[in-house]
């Protein structure tokens, strides 16, 4: 078990509380073992009947995997540390499988920042899930920002968002709050933040098989607090700009409006890795036919093949390392993509009957 993982059950409720504030309750393979563990475990424990995920900090639920150690993994030699990563990839998405399908009531508290691999242990499946935002809730699968692309699930749960916001997520990476969470279909109840402890109190006190409907009715009263969404207001540009057949032709068509929203969308996809937001263009144009455990095989296969080309070790290093804010590209611009790049990176890594998550159904 981790140290930053702590486990405890209250009147039928198994509560899982990350406890790795300094780094925002970044993911460690360590951590995502206990909590794999402990999800198994309670599955088929009928003293368990409903899990919350939750975090010690106000600041996050989970910033997402921990991409110092992708950086250190990735440059060891394949029998160090570089197989170390390959357990990571290959256990994360498995448990992002075990959450989705999840048989009992899955609750996150989406207080904060919850991105990457956050979204990944937050995002119970639509049999389970409840996935409550705050005020302070930062939500974004910014992935394209250090050279990767929205994984664990992302290709499932993006491409499933209502007409392009998906996409205009993905390709961008940027950040929004609870109202469009809920708006996106990432979020199912807000609770303000000063309501938490009186949530809490509520979890202690009723008896896990009617948790997740009392929750619902504690949350009520609150639904028309989150605000406003931006997103909804902007989804016809939205649809129109990412709705396009390439991400040159999105980023052609942000540059012909104005609009503030529009060029900061084009603003942030020109930072981001060419290649990977071809890359994510594709894989959710892909993800939106397939079922999760195909979408999470998918991605396994292509974060393989991102690490053998090394565009994540130079988002992280320029982001990360050495903070200098100037990754260098490969290849350093749009024009330079070609389909025959993008292909590679969709190009089978093992037989069918070994890869590593061959056996999610």
């Amino acid at each position: 078990m981790s140290e930053h993982v702590q486990t405890r059950l209250a009147n039928g409720t198994g509560i899982i509380t990350l406890d790795r504030p300094k780094a925002l309750n970044s993911l460690s393979l360590e951590m995502v073992r206990a909590l794999t563990e402990t999800l198994l475990a309670w599955r088929e424990d009928a003293n368990v009947a409903a899990v919350v995920i939750t975090s010690t900090s106000e600041k996050a639920l989970c910033a997402g995997g921990d991409i110092r150690f992708f950086h250190q993994a990735g440059h060891a030699t394949p029998v160090g540390g570089s197989a170390l990563l390959e357990d990571f990839f290959t256990e994360e998405y498995a448990l992002n499988h075990l959450i989705h399908f999840y048989p009992k009531p899955y609750i996150s508290l989406m207080d904060g920042v919850v991105m990457g691999g956050g979204m990944g242990i937050a995002q119970g499946g639509p049999d389970s899930g409840l996935r409550i935002v705050t005020e302070r809730t930062k939500m974004a699968m910014p992935e394209v920002n250090i050279g990767l692309f929205p994984d664990v699930g992302g290709s499932h749960f993006l491409s499933h968002a209502p007409g392009a916001l998906g996409m205009y997520l993905g390709l961008t990476g940027l950040t929004v709050g609870a109202a469009d969470a809920l708006y996106v279909g990432l979020a199912d109840l807000f609770v303000p933040a000063a309501e938490l402890a009186a949530l809490n109190g509520l979890i202690a006190s009723t008896p896990g098989a009617q948790l997740a409907e009392a929750i619902r009715a504690f949350a009520a009263p609150f639904a028309q607090q989150a605000g406003a969404s931006e997103l909804s207001a902007q989804r016809a540009p939205i649809d129109r700009h990412f709705g396009a057949a390439s991400v040159e032709a999105v980023m052609s068509s942000l540059e012909g409006d104005d609009a503030p929203f529009a060029q900061k969308a084009l603003a942030a996809m020109r930072q981001r890795s060419p290649l990977m937001m071809c890359v994510t263009r594709e894989m959710l144009v892909r993800g939106a036919s397939m079922d999760v455990a195909d979408c999470l095989r998918m991605e396994r296969s292509l974060v393989r093949r991102n690490f053998e080309h090394g565009e994540v070790l130079e988002g992280v290093r320029a982001l990360v390392i050495d903070k200098d804010n100037a990754p260098v590209w490969n290849p350093p611009s749009l024009a330079q993509v070609t389909p025959e790049m993008v292909a590679r990176f969709f190009a089978p890594v093992w037989p069918d009957w070994a890869h590593p998550l061959r056996h999610l159904d």
